[in-house]
């Protein structure tokens, strides 16, 4: 029987992106990353890194910053407040099940993005993105393919945006109590799909997936 593949044997996301642009006279790079898209309830969240140039100790006080799905949620939590302390700037981005209806999620994930990168301050003057480009930003940018699992600037903001999204959720299971929110934060379980069939959708749903479309014709 072969042994299962401990996630701490991956490689760690690196700062081989970030070295670069730096040396190329790029100061203020943010790495943009979201939460959300597959779920079936609650908000798309995107969020903006920038991490310090210049810092040799960045690397080590960043250890164990990774993609945030190979995270415990103990270990996002404490990652998320270590990269607080670390960046020299962070954006959030959310938009809504509303919005996510009414655009699709991949233009509202640009539009979380979009927004994360607005609240930047310094200002960005590079992106470098999971998988997505940014048309409607006119900055220079680069799309990272499991962007989360290589970039050490994108895997920060894979955290900020799960950590964010999740505390959401957690918030959201006393106002829309019996979903299970705060366990599986908006994602199909079985848990999730039975409480759909039972209660219908509630206002944080998003109607256009499938799984919600057919709990509303039950």
């Amino acid at each position: 029987m072969r042994a299962k593949k401990n996630e701490h044997n991956k490689p760690k996301p690196s700062l081989r992106e970030e070295l670069v642009l730096w040396t190329q006279g790029y100061n203020h790079i943010a790495g943009l990353d979201e939460a959300g898209r597959g779920a079936w309830a609650g908000p798309v969240v995107a969020a903006a890194v920038i991490l310090p140039s210049g810092d040799p100790q960045l690397a080590q006080a960043l250890d164990g910053v990774r993609d945030s799905k190979q995270l415990s949620p103990q270990q996002r939590e404490v990652l998320y407040e270590r990269i607080c302390a670390v960046a020299a700037a962070i954006g959030v981005g959310v938009v809504s099940p509303q919005d996510i209806d009414a655009l699709g999620i991949v233009p509202a994930t640009r539009r979380a993005m979009v927004t994360a990168v607005a609240q930047l301050s310094p200002s960005p003057d590079f992106l470098l993105i999971d998988a997505l480009h940014l048309a409607e930003l006119p900055l220079p940018q680069k799309s990272i393919i499991k962007g989360d699992a290589l970039c050490l600037s994108i895997a920060a903001a894979s955290i900020i945006a799960k950590v964010t999204r999740d505390r959401l959720l957690v918030a959201f299971e006393s106002t829309y109590p019996g979903y299970g929110f705060a366990r599986h934060k908006g994602y199909g379980t079985r848990q999730h799909r039975a409480a759909l069939h039972h209660l219908g959708p509630c206002h944080i749903h998003r109607r256009s997936y499938a799984p919600v479309r057919a709990a509303t014709r039950c």
